[in-house]
């Protein structure tokens, strides 16, 4: 994992824990909500997760773009599922959403491994 996604974990868990000690009604709630939102029903986890992933890229919120795509590859995702996630956040954001997208591919490099993308790039030559 590179520094700069350890810090962004580091930091996440920290105020994370913080919010959870002072006993925040409203994270709370918002955590409760996460876990409805993402609870498999009609559609899987993997596939809200994947939703998240192109919304991150269109808000440009790396801590959740790192969250969403590690969430989406442990429900199954592929990297090529998690790539389409990218590219419709890409569509749905227009230029500035190109930038996020070079943070989500980094991401992704590193939760999937080198290889995975170039076997995309393989794919994508034939």
């Amino acid at each position: 994992m590179s520094e700069m996604l350890r810090t962004l974990t580091t930091q996440r868990k920290k105020a994370h824990s913080r919010l959870l000690a002072l006993r925040s009604p409203v994270y709370k709630a918002f955590c409760d909500m996460e876990q409805a939102a993402y609870a498999d029903r009609e559609l899987p986890k993997m596939t809200k997760e994947l939703i998240a992933v192109g919304i991150s890229v269109v808000i440009d919120c790396q801590s959740c773009m790192q969250w969403h795509i590690e969430q989406a590859a442990a429900s199954g995702a592929s990297y090529a599922q998690v790539l389409e996630a990218v590219e419709v956040g890409i569509e749905m954001g227009g230029g500035p959403a190109t930038v996020s997208a070079r943070f989500a591919l980094a991401v992704m490099e590193d939760v999937y491994g080198k290889e995975a993308f170039d076997e995309a790039c393989g794919r994508a030559r034939s």
